[in-house]
């Protein structure tokens, strides 16, 4: 295999970048995926609900890994931001249904607030990318 190259990754139908990054960074064989919260394209707050709130950040992190051929067995880490901590029982069960049996290492960060101060959560994750070759799907 090659150097890696590092191949910057906008998904047409998510919420556009507040600033300056992009959805997600291919280097090689990860993928790491910028924090996805729960806002549509014309960055609407999507549901009041962390529950819905984080279905949303799923679906989108699907749409980023089917660009690179992955999916949620594929997702290594995910950091985990919330502004009440306790909301963490109502997000498991949402986890479980999109990652099955697999289990990314993870982490959970209480924070004060978001970009906007109706959302409650954001995910960020850290995408191994099968294959092996380190080539681009995109």
């Amino acid at each position: 295999m090659g150097p890696s190259k590092r191949e910057e990754i906008d998904i047409d139908g998510l919420a556009p970048a507040v600033s300056h990054y992009t959805h997600a960074v291919r280097f090689g064989d990860l993928l790491f995926v910028s924090g996805l919260v729960g806002l549509d394209e014309n960055f609407k707050v999507v549901s009041s609900d962390v529950v819905g709130q984080t279905r949303k950040i799923f679906e989108d992190l699907r749409l980023i890994m089917k660009r690179v051929g992955a999916d949620f067995p594929n997702v290594l880490k995910v950091t985990v931001y919330l502004t009440d901590v306790n909301d963490r029982t109502k997000i498991n069960p949402v986890r479980q249904e999109y990652f099955g049996a697999s289990r990314p290492a993870s982490t959970l960060i209480g924070i004060g607030a978001l970009v906007f101060p109706e959302l409650k959560i954001e995910i960020e994750a850290v995408v191994g990318i099968p294959g092996g070759t380190g080539a681009s799907h995109g």
